[in-house]
């Protein structure tokens, strides 16, 4: 795709505001004249901090972090939120595009891998349009769109050209439990058709470099919630109509949060059991490139009267 479509598209996204349809709630408020949906944002784009972040799956972190900008609020509202600081928020330091696009800079000449936005659903118009300044100013790193997958495919289409990597969750395969934990009532449908539009920008694999590094296609995540096997199991049923060539990272990091103490599933951590269960579901059904976590189940149940704030950059 040339640059005059690319700068189509951005301002097609950046037209949506005025009748908010980034997201699948298609709020249709006037984000440029201040209104504000479900996300409580306007027009103005606010991030948490930008860091290098070792965190990430290998081919991402590689040896000096991802490029991760967090930003504020989101357009799912999940429970038991890992992030739930920034993204049940709308604190943080609002930014222009001319400052993401200097920051974007400041991250490559820190020796980041990538630029990657974390929730950048609702703030779509202006990180692809400061990415485009950016590489047309000279940057070099690809763009890692880290998604909760409650996308649009066709706001999706409109990245073709800006978007290097997919990083979607796909959380839920089961509807009714999408809107039990996440508020929305069709997470399934919408996952996998913007994960098909993303499998058809950038292909079913990931593509690294001579030193292991990810620059261009897709990783899947699936976060294994306690007590949800057989949601995990329809989402990697769903995922596989798509490709079984698609990487996964099936995750095991799942903690809870004080909101969910009393939550009759969510209250404790996985067990070794259940995530490995999950796993072997996956190679049984054909993939063949999923990446894995350690799971250590010796401490079910946190202490909430000792939880301490999630570490952004661990």
């Amino acid at each position: 795709m040339n640059n005059i479509e690319i700068e189509k598209n951005i301002a097609k996204l950046n037209d949506s505001l005025t009748s908010c349809t980034l997201c699948p709630r298609m709020c249709r408020v006037n984000r440029n004249a201040g209104q504000k949906g479900f996300c409580r944002l306007g027009k103005e784009m606010i991030i948490s901090t930008a860091v290098p972040h070792h965190g990430e799956e290998p081919m991402l972190s590689g040896y000096h972090g991802a490029g991760t900008i967090f930003f504020s609020s989101c357009n799912l509202k999940c429970v038991y939120c890992q992030n739930y600081q920034i993204s049940h928020t709308t604190n943080g330091h609002e930014v222009s595009v001319r400052r993401l696009s200097d920051i974007m800079f400041e991250l490559q000449k820190l020796g980041c891998h990538n630029i990657e936005p974390v929730t950048p659903t609702p703030h779509m118009a202006g990180i692809m349009e400061a990415f485009f300044i950016a590489k047309r100013d000279g940057l070099h790193l690809p763009l890692v769109f880290n998604c909760g997958g409650y996308e649009s495919s066709e706001i999706i289409r409109l990245l073709d050209g800006l978007v290097d990597i997919y990083l979607p969750d796909f959380k839920y395969g089961i509807a009714e439990i999408g809107k039990a934990l996440s508020g929305v009532d069709d997470y399934p449908d919408r996952a996998f058709n913007s994960l098909k539009e993303m499998v058809r920008q950038v292909s079913d694999n990931l593509h690294l470099d001579s030193d292991n590094i990810a620059t261009r296609g897709i990783l899947v995540r699936h976060l294994v919630l306690p007590g949800y096997i057989e949601n995990s199991i329809e989402a990697l049923k769903m995922i596989s109509r798509v490709s079984t060539s698609l990487p996964l990272s099936i995750m095991s990091q799942y903690t809870p949060i004080r909101a969910v103490a009393n939550h009759p599933r969510l209250y404790r951590r996985i067990t070794k059991q259940e995530y490995e269960f999950v796993v072997n579901t996956a190679l049984d059904m054909g993939f063949e490139e999923i990446y894995t976590q350690t799971v250590d189940d010796r401490a079910l149940i946190p202490d909430f009267n000792n939880d301490q704030p999630f570490d952004w950059s661990s």
